[in-house]
């Protein structure tokens, strides 16, 4: 089997609040694009939809050149670093953009950076039933690292503190990680434990309601939806979090996937008047909690989620 030419889904994490174990080792829940880098069949980086997206990032294109082996599949984030910290705004920038000419220019003037926290394959062997301990271990062995490729440190087993201090520097989170965990190829693990500040989905954009006062020429709230058995639920809107900037680009992205059908089985009782659209585009959206009736309490609009599959976007059981 040649796994360098095969389209891989990486693995998947379930939330968790912080804790200590010493068993786990903890770092830093890097706020960017997964992508895996695949090396030794020419260069293909592969998102979580398993597009290749190498041709948004020239500045990555000498990976190659930063790895000491002829082959090698590595697991990461994609981020744009200001002031040392990633910025999910300048990183949709950077995604929306198809045009070669300013994908170049912003590749200069915002550059990205890959962050590799794990290696699956290395020389002609799959390394991923191996321990994460081993698979970080040859991570420093054959990673050169410079201002585009950077190893994710991480420390053993204080992750109350560690979490304390990633919120105080404005970070997203932590990773929890179990220390003899195996890489289980496109599965979701209680061995890696995501530890956010808080708890934040990835739902589907369905529609969205008509603006007033000073947003009636934008919209009032995107219409959500999360899969469960196999069908769109309707689970909320989300009003806040926008910038007039991201309500602009949100809009005209949608008008182009208007629909007259709902695309939830039953159509939602909804205060104002709802365009329908294609249920095509992922948003991550911050709440409070789930109510009772299964549906989104207190979100807050955070980003797109470009890299993000449909049918990922499921209620939680």
């Amino acid at each position: 089997m040649d796994w360098l030419t095969r389209k891989l889904k990486p693995m998947l994490a379930y939330s968790s609040p912080p804790f200590d174990s010493p068993e786990y080792i903890m770092e830093v829940k890097w706020d960017g694009t997964r992508c895996l880098v695949f090396i030794g069949r020419g260069l293909r980086l592969q998102n979580r939809r398993l597009l290749e997206i190498g041709y948004r990032y020239p500045e990555l294109h000498n990976l190659p050149q930063w790895i000491k082996a002829r082959e090698v599949i590595l697991d990461g984030e994609i981020v744009i670093l200001v002031n040392g910290k990633p910025s999910f705004s300048k990183l949709q920038e950077r995604e929306h953009i198809s045009e070669e000419n300013r994908i170049k220019i912003l590749s200069r003037i915002i550059p990205a950076t890959y962050i590799v926290f794990d290696l699956l394959y290395l020389n002609g062997k799959l390394r991923t039933n191996e321990p994460l301990s081993i698979r970080k271990e040859l991570l420093e062995t054959h990673v050169v690292q410079n201002e585009f490729l950077v190893i994710s440190q991480f420390v053993d087993q204080y992750g109350i503190k560690f979490y304390k201090e990633a919120v105080t520097r404005g970070l997203e989170g932590i990773m929890a990680k179990r220390k003899n965990s195996r890489y289980l190829i496109g599965k979701r693990s209680e061995d890696w434990l995501k530890i956010k500040k808080f708890q934040s989905i990835d739902a589907v954009i369905c529609g969205y309601t008509e603006g007033q006062g000073r947003y009636q020429e934008l919209f009032g709230s995107l219409v959500l939806g999360l899969y469960y058995q196999k069908k769109l639920q309707h689970v909320g809107q989300v009003g806040t979090g926008f910038s007039s900037e991201e309500m602009q680009q949100l809009l005209k992205i949608l008008k182009g996937l208007k629909i007259r059908r709902c695309p939830f089985p039953e159509i939602p009782e909804i205060a104002r008047s709802v365009q329908w659209v294609k249920p095509e585009i992922v948003c991550e959206v911050e709440f409070m909690e789930w109510t009772a009736a299964k549906k989104l309490r207190a979100p807050r609009y955070r980003r797109l989620r470009w890299d993000k599959p449909l049918r990922e976007c499921v209620i939680p059981g």
